[in-house]
Order: C-alpha cells, then structure tokens, then sequence
C-alpha cells in the first residue's frame, strides 16, 4: 500500500515583477498554508519523504507545513522536475520513487495537480486551488506501478475561512 499527499502552492503574489519560479506567497497564501497545514497535522498520517517544487511559492508553502508539523522537517527534498504544470513531470517522478517511501509528500503546482487528482483519484476535482490538499491510497507495492487509487482526504482552504 503506498500513500501520496498532493499540495498545490499556496495564493502567490504578482506584486513585482519577478521570473515565474520567483514569486512569493501573498498574505492570503501564508494564512491559508498555516490553516490547512494545521488540517493536517491533525490528521496525523504518516509521511516518509516530503519533496518539493524549486518555485519560490511552493517551498514557502512546504516551510510552512514543516514549521506546523515538525516532523517534516528534515525528510525535505527540492526537485526541480516538479517545477512542472502540464503533470506529464509529476507522474513520472512518482512513477521513479523509491520504494521504500511509502507515504509521500508533494508540494507542486497545477495544472498537474488537478490532472493527477482526476486521472488517479476516485473523486472528481474540478480543480485543485492554491493550497488545496489531497491524499490518495494505491493498493500498490511499487510506484513504478502506479494504477488508480482511492481518494481519502480532500482539504480546501475556502472551507476553512
């Protein structure tokens, strides 16, 4: 059984005039990654290795979750595949995962988030907003293995305003 907890980047800002992967979260992005961070941690699932976007908004939004829930900390790893919108990135980086992560973390970008959520999930996502997060279960025993799974948890920040 293998666990996959998908976080889109928080609200960024378009305040400066910066290159994509530069822009920072605005004020709406920092509150809404500490009340879903906060989601989950009290959910308490289990996570092996955290990886993220090199986006400036992503890492912020992986910093965020990892001041909320410690035990993260330290099980971070940027990855600059997943500075990917299209999802044809995502899935293979998931597909090439060590197998002896079992209960991953990703924190990315959409449209690849949604497009991973409808092609892997059970439940329909018209769209993953900024800092929405999803977890799925695969009853599988390798990622290369990948196949439709089980949506378990839906978090979206506009539920918690």
């Amino acid at each position: 059984m293998k666990k996959l907890i998908l976080v889109r980047h928080a609200k960024s800002s378009w305040k400066y005039n910066l290159d994509d992967i530069n822009r920072p979260l605005k004020n709406r992005g920092v509150n809404d990654a500490i009340r879903v961070s906060n989601v989950f941690k009290a959910c308490n699932f289990n996570v092996d290795k955290v990886y993220s976007s090199p986006a400036k908004r992503a890492k912020q939004t992986c910093e965020i979750f990892s001041e909320t829930v410690e035990r993260l900390g330290g099980l971070v790893q940027v990855i600059d595949e997943l500075y990917d919108f299209s999802g044809h990135n995502l899935l293979n980086f998931i597909k090439l995962m060590k197998d002896e992560y079992s209960d991953v973390m990703i924190f990315g970008h959409n449209h690849a988030m949604t497009a991973f959520a409808n092609s892997f999930g059970s439940e329909y996502i018209d769209n993953v907003p900024t800092c929405g997060l999803v977890v799925f279960e695969f009853d599988i025993d390798s990622w290369i293995d990948l196949k439709p799974g089980k949506t378990v948890k839906i978090v979206l920040p506009k539920d918690l305003r």
